[in-house]
């Protein structure tokens, strides 16, 4: 247990650290606004605090440093978040404007990267069961048809049939109206099991054609890789707390490069209500364990498809970095969502 002196003096420290990076001393916590207490008064409570793991002091200095267990503290109870900046606002809401969900990814992770000046990370946007807008059939010779699939997340897929008799354009164009007519807006899982039994009511050949159609774009769709995009790596060599050890950097550019570490902590944080933050070791990742990754889920329609955040240093300005990955979130579950 910690009493209000010593929340504030590690409030007070950390805030000081993060600002300019430099070990704090009792003495300059001692002349900081607020603090009101002796350098002898302020060492006493250092050392309590670096005896609760806190904090800790550096080799070549007498000040201290916070801990990953310190800034966990610090963010759990004893941050006070900014509001974010009016033109940071308005950047974000311009660009993530309803649009290809491509487009949209690649924008969320370059803004991410140029607001906090950290590394922008986006997992793609992956849904269970995709529901469709429209099929479209296409003849292309005999025995062969194009079949065109757009979800409701602009997704385009173009699939080639192999069919067993040759069929005619309006017999392509029946199928597409039926299947458009009927079930356009669900999910394809659901519609696989309804094309088994309803479709048999048409003529034989194309209740086939459509059915072999429908599983086809399922399987393709649900079968697509995850990936995560990632913007802004080369902003993390101007960060001193990670440039100081250039091994420790290319081994996190090579973190960049495999993405399957950041496929597994990402997905983790699908589950997260609101934003997730990942101070050091916490990640599970050895190689951030420098780093801190602050991360916040978005959705389409309601139902979570995917996250994004930033990979940084651990000594960064959460109380700023928190509310752009988290109004981000928001802004990109609205422009993916517009299209329903």
């Amino acid at each position: 247990m910690m009493n209000e002196r010593a929340q504030h003096l590690l409030k007070v420290l950390i805030e000081r650290y993060i600002a300019d990076g430099q070990p704090v001393g009792s003495k300059t916590l001692s002349l900081l606004p607020g603090v009101e207490l002796s350098s002898a008064s302020v060492r006493n409570v250092l050392a309590d605090l670096e005896a609760m793991g806190l904090i800790a002091s550096p080799h070549t200095s007498a000040g201290r440093v916070p801990t990953a267990r310190g800034y966990r503290l610090f963010v759990d109870r004893l941050l006070t978040i900014r509001p974010l900046e009016e033109s940071a606002r308005s950047e974000l809401e311009h660009t993530l404007q309803p649009d290809s969900p491509q487009r949209i990814v690649q924008a969320a992770s370059s803004l991410l990267s140029d607001l906090t000046s950290f590394a922008g990370v986006v997992l793609t946007p992956q849904r269970s069961d995709v529901a469709f807008r429209q099929i479209e059939f296409l003849r292309l010779s005999e025995k062969r048809v194009l079949m065109i699939l757009v979800t409701l997340d602009g997704d385009v897929q173009n699939h080639l049939l192999l069919t067993e008799r040759d069929y005619t354009a309006s017999e392509l164009v029946e199928a597409g109206n039926f299947i458009n007519q009927h079930y356009a807006g669900q999910g394809l899982s659901a519609v696989t099991l309804r094309v088994e039994g309803e479709l048999r009511q048409l003529q034989g050949d194309i209740a086939e054609l459509m059915g072999a159609a429908v599983r086809l774009g399922q399987q393709t769709l649900a079968s697509r890789n995850e990936d995560v995009v990632v913007t802004g790596r080369s902003r993390l060599l101007q960060v001193d707390d990670l440039s100081d050890d250039l091994s420790r950097l290319r081994e996190l550019f090579a973190v960049f490069e495999r993405k399957t570490e950041l496929l597994k902590l990402l997905s983790q944080s699908r589950e997260a209500h609101g934003v997730n933050i990942f101070i050091g070791e916490e990640s599970g990742v050895v190689t951030l364990d420098e780093c801190s990754v602050v991360t916040a889920p978005y959705r389409i329609n309601g139902q979570v498809v995917g996250t994004l955040g930033v990979v940084g240093p651990t000594r960064m300005a959460y109380e700023r970095v928190i509310p752009i990955v988290d109004i981000t979130a928001r802004l990109v579950s609205s422009a993916l969502s517009y299209r329903e």
